[in-house]
């Protein structure tokens, strides 16, 4: 590992990072310190308490997406490749190569899991002429929109897909198209968590307007909203699961006519162990 490394102004001196703690800030410059030369610390809670952060640090970082986390508990540094700048005779390719083989590179050099069409390859780069480029580990991507490193991956229930469909600009849509039902707020959806999954299925399997559609149609029902006799509302990790968000997007929740909560039968068990509920439904 590297004893220097360097940081962009372009990511230091912006507003979004200015406005983070002085303390966030100063973990997001320790833990780039002690990243590997492709960006991933596997030990950023052992440094967070070793500088004193609070955990709200390190979530902070992930939030707004100067870490990206990875199931194993590792995390790499977003914007590593626009930091560092470093020759392949001082190059040591990670140890978390399954990690870095599900990222890809955005067209301003930042690791994403979105399909963005430059592949990573080690720490070489095929160039639009199809030539190699060995001079660093910039250049360590490919312009091929059909291949990923990360295949399709579906579970039993078409839960889980490792091949990302979700890009920032659709998250925050749907971010934003939550909150303004006024309900608890969604703050983030991180990626290789179990709501990035699940939403991830939902737009693979009705697309981003269909998604958005079934959060209007909440918006135009009492029940869901927490007028019913369990004083249960809706969450968002509840509406993408599958079956409930069929019943949501089919308008079954809907307000209907002056009948009792819209004409929805209030017939709840919820159960905090199997994570469901039981919606009995016209």
């Amino acid at each position: 590992m590297a004893e220097r490394r360097m940081f962009a102004k372009t990511i230091i001196d912006s507003d979004i990072f200015l406005d983070m703690p002085l303390s966030t800030q100063a973990l997001y410059f320790h833990l780039s310190m002690r990243a590997d030369d492709d960006g991933f610390i596997n030990n950023s809670k052992k440094i967070q308490r070793m500088i004193g952060c609070g955990d709200d640090d390190l979530k902070l970082l992930i939030a707004k997406k100067f870490l990206l986390p990875f199931e194993s508990g590792v995390v790499v540094i977003k914007h590593w490749r626009i930091h560092n700048y470093i020759q392949n005779d001082r190059y040591t390719e990670t140890n978390y190569k399954f990690e870095k083989s599900t990222l890809n590179i955005d067209e301003n050099k930042s690791y994403t899991f979105e399909e963005t069409g430059r592949k990573l390859i080690k720490n070489k780069v095929i160039n639009a002429g199809n030539e190699l480029s060995p001079n660093c580990i910039h250049d360590g991507y490919t312009t091929d929109t059909q291949d990923r490193l990360g295949k399709v991956r579906l579970g039993k229930d078409n839960n889980t897909i490792s091949k990302d469909i979700v890009s920032s600009t659709k998250v925050q849509h749907i971010i934003d198209s939550w909150n303004s039902l006024g309900l608890q707020k969604l703050v983030a959806i991180n990626p290789n968590t179990n709501r990035y999954r699940l939403l991830n299925a939902r737009i693979k399997e009705y697309g981003l307007d269909k998604v958005l559609e079934a959060i209007e149609n909440i918006r135009y029902s009492r029940f869901l909203k927490g007028q019913n006799n369990k004083n249960w509302t809706i969450t968002f990790d509840w509406l993408i699961k599958p079956n409930n968000f069929t019943k949501v997007l089919e308008g079954n929740y809907r307000d209907k006519g002056d009948s009792n909560n819209g004409g929805i039968k209030q017939d709840i068990k919820p159960s905090e162990e199997e994570s469901e509920y039981n919606f009995n439904c016209y």
